[in-house]
């Protein structure tokens, strides 16, 4: 099934819950992308450079307005409805602790205690019904593509006249205090300012944007996905600590964030700490340092330039900041092997996808080498797939 039939059935689906939800269709259907991050792992939570880009692949929210103050949400993925009132979400958030609602509901739920906070005034309840086409745990930022069409439809309906960086804003604050995750902005400003055919330049810091073209198609390379099947959880203890490690790092230098140190800062910070915080700073710095240089080869030479930097962030990620996985590491040699220009895990890590730059001639061999490698190893079969940069959220009726 193409991503354009997967979508038309997640958009079909979200009109078919709402009818039951509400006994009526929707007021309107928001959608948004979820993203890959072509290069820049960890860097967002520590002031730094992003490039991560639109999918192909989208989550539906479809709407209906109501004269209460109830907000009722629903989720093909689920088979519960959740209904708050507007004015109990300051006592769920932000001291969410899993008992009052479902993780899966923490993320709507949460957008919507983020826009009243954030705007200071909202309008009456919702049903809202959610379906999606954006693998769950994969690592393709399946709560931003959430955040991103409920923020976009409650936004709208609500008439809170917020841009797209605002909207973003709330996505994060729904998945740091709502959900509990302590991730960074990347994902919900690349569901909503993605561009065909482009990547988002993302300065964590300034919230600067900056289109990059990436020319995938007139330079005949496609983006291969290995859904490993090995799922994560930004909420889980492997991302807090490495977190941690980051802010210990910055501690132990006098900055603000890893973003204010370099290369040539390494040997000092070799001297300052300990050697497991120092490969978790030199991942972060050195990270910075490959999204930097992968914009200036794509601007100058295009995306066949970018293919060692590619290679180089992901033995960052499985040596220095260790999260990495045997199916992530089997996938990206794989795909090398098959004749990848290159290869790397998106994502938080600790399982989810890995992300293979391949020549279109090569890239159903790679695909099946892929899968015959995970089978050497008793792995369970990855799901791989191609993704297009694409178009950030949008009113799709």
């Amino acid at each position: 099934m193409s991503a354009a039939e997967a979508n038309e059935r997640a958009d079909a689906a979200a009109r078919r819950l709402l009818n039951e939800l509400a006994g009526r269709g929707p007021d309107g259907i928001w959608s948004a992308p979820g993203r890959v991050n072509l290069i820049g792992e960890h860097t967002d939570y520590n002031d730094g450079f992003v490039l991560p880009f639109a999918i192909d692949r989208r989550t539906y929210a479809a709407i209906g307005t109501r004269r209460d103050t109830r907000l009722r949400v629903a989720s093909t993925h689920a088979p519960e409805v959740v209904e708050v009132d507007l004015d109990d979400l300051d006592r769920l958030f932000p001291a969410h602790s899993g008992t009052d609602v479902p993780e899966w509901a923490a993320y709507p739920l949460g957008v919507a205690w983020a826009l009243r906070r954030q705007a200071g005034a909202a309008g009456a309840g919702a049903d809202i019904a959610i379906a999606s086409d954006v693998p769950v745990g994969a690592g393709l930022s399946s709560s931003a593509a959430i955040e991103g069409a409920v923020a976009s439809a409650l936004g709208e309906v609500w008439g809170l006249g917020l841009d797209r960086v605002a909207l973003a804003r709330a996505g994060r604050v729904a998945e740091n205090d709502a959900v509990g995750a302590p991730t960074g902005i990347m994902d919900q400003m690349a569901s909503m300012l993605g561009q065909p055919d482009a990547a988002v330049f993302l300065d964590c810091r300034s919230l600067e944007t900056d289109i990059v073209e990436l020319g995938l198609a007139a330079a005949g390379l496609e983006l291969l996905v290995v859904d490993t099947r090995v799922a994560h959880a930004h909420s889980t203890g492997g991302y807090r600590e490495r977190r941690a490690a980051c802010e210990r790092g910055a501690a132990a230098m006098g900055v603000t964030a890893l973003r204010d140190l370099t290369v040539d800062d390494l040997p000092e910070v070799a001297a300052r700490v300990d050697d497991e915080t120092l490969r978790r700073v030199r991942h972060v710095v050195t990270e910075n340092q490959r999204v930097l240089d992968t914009v200036r080869a794509l601007r100058s030479d295009g995306p066949r330039a970018i293919g060692a930097l590619l290679r180089a962030s992901h033995a960052s990620m499985r040596d220095d900041f260790e999260i990495s996985v045997p199916e992530l590491d089997a996938a990206v040699d794989a795909a090398i092997a098959a004749g990848a220009i290159g290869a790397r895990m998106t994502g938080g890590g600790f399982g989810g996808a890995a992300i293979a730059l391949v020549p279109r001639e090569d890239a159903a061999t790679a695909a099946t080498d892929i899968t015959r490698a995970f089978a050497a190893s008793a792995f369970r079969p990855p799901h791989v797939f191609t993704v297009v940069p694409s178009a950030g959220a949008a009113r799709d009726a």
